[in-house]
């Protein structure tokens, strides 16, 4: 099964879901930057059951792409929702958790690192 994208106006939108731990600074940053792409939807979500939105079934089935910081995200997705992930690729963005929410250099961390892997999954 392919991606499915949302179609906006004449425009495809790919739907992001970004996950760390706790879906506190890392992943709702990221939610944040990139939900200004006019390009994509973008959520947050995280693995830990003390998240602030804990990544769940619809999380998953809703997105296109799913970029987590750190490879122990990836793996706890694949854990819990392996039937889900057919065709849905995994990224791990290799953002560690020493950032605040917003902090500029992780802001630009997750520009760059987001914009080329978007370039691989546009339709």
């Amino acid at each position: 099964m392919l991606p499915i994208y949302v179609v906006i106006g004449m425009q495809e939108k790919i739907k992001l879901l970004f996950v760390c731990s706790r879906n506190q600074w890392r992943s709702p940053t990221a939610e944040q930057v990139w939900r200004k792409d006019t390009r994509v939807l973008a959520r947050s979500a995280g693995t830990s059951s003390h998240a602030r939105h804990t990544i769940s079934a619809a999380d998953v089935q809703w997105a296109d792409v799913i970029m987590v910081m750190e490879d122990k995200h990836k793996s706890r997705i694949k854990a819990e929702f392996a039937r889900l992930l057919d065709y849905k690729p995994i990224h791990v963005l290799d953002i560690p958790d020493e950032y605040k929410f917003m902090d500029p250099e992780l802001v630009e961390m997750l520009e760059i690192s987001v914009e080329s892997l978007l370039e691989q999954h546009r339709p």
